[in-house]
């Protein structure tokens, strides 16, 4: 396969997908790591495709704009991993916990498979695919129904009426965007009235949000900044989001995703004294 034809085959599939990693292009075209980078490169510096750490995403970054499950998850591998990892300190074995959709939340599954006694309620097909992967007997899972999103989110009418009628001890929610204006929001609006179905079952929220999150907003608002008891974040944040976050959030926790220091605010863990 001549290089244009490489590239042009990698562009229709993040077109199609929202989003690439390397070392399935590796496996899928047959050829080296290092071609597959150059191409990358190549197709980055005409404009047609963003490069991301391990792969890359679809261009664009409108309100209403949500990229898939796959374009999600090689972006900020290093400070979800770092977030979900704090994030899991805060569930305590025989609790029940919401997970709402997104890679974030997703990778926070993977270390919530060790916790006895878990009931776990979410509206994600991949969240949900871990923990039965897992196939621990003691943990309970519930996937609600609902139409499914690009971001492998279910929706809708059934999934708001499955949600309402349920009482969660903590709702981890993931997030497209944060503000002090628009508070967490998302692109999708039937996602969006999912997630406040899931925020009005929990007793206590903890928004788990990277550093690029601050200042992005979906078109559609899922809960004012100062709803969240916790919000989980890295040491990536700026420091007007800190200020911010600290002042209207009950608590903001920073995890460094070199492993060497993981901050958080004066305040005491709302979750851990609550729990």
């Amino acid at each position: 396969m001549l290089a244009q034809q490489r590239q042009q085959a990698i562009l229709e599939r993040v077109r199609r997908t929202g989003g690439v990693r390397v070392a399935q292009l590796v496996r899928d075209l047959g050829v080296s790591d290092m071609t597959i980078r150059r191409d990358l490169e190549v197709l980055a510096e005409r404009g047609l495709i963003v490069k991301v750490h391990g792969g890359a995403t679809a261009t664009g970054t409108g309100s209403t704009e949500e990229p898939g499950f796959a374009a999600k998850s090689v972006r900020q591998q290093a400070e979800k991993e770092a977030i979900a990892r704090r994030a899991a300190m805060l569930v305590r074995p025989g609790s029940s916990v919401a997970l709402s959709a997104g890679t974030t939340t997703w990778t926070l599954a993977h270390h919530l498979v060790d916790v006895p006694e878990l009931t776990v309620i979410t509206n994600s097909v991949q969240v949900a695919d871990v923990f039965h992967r897992a196939g621990r007997p003691d943990q309970t899972v519930v996937l609600v129904g609902g139409v499914r999103t690009p971001s492998d989110a279910l929706v809708g009418p059934v999934a708001v009426a499955a949600v309402r009628s349920l009482n969660v001890d903590t709702l981890m929610l993931g997030v497209h965007g944060m503000s002090v204006r628009a508070g967490y929001t998302t692109p999708n609006l039937l996602e969006a009235e999912t997630d406040r179905a899931l925020v009005a079952a929990a007793q206590q929220l903890v928004v788990l949000a990277d550093h690029t999150k601050w200042g992005t907003i979906g078109i559609s608002t899922i809960a004012a900044l100062d709803e969240a008891g916790v919000v989980v974040s890295d040491v990536g944040l700026p420091e007007e989001a800190r200020t911010a976050l600290s002042e209207h959030a009950g608590e903001l926790l920073l995890a460094d995703p070199s492993g060497e220091t993981e901050l958080e605010t004066p305040l005491e863990t709302a979750l851990e004294t609550a729990l």
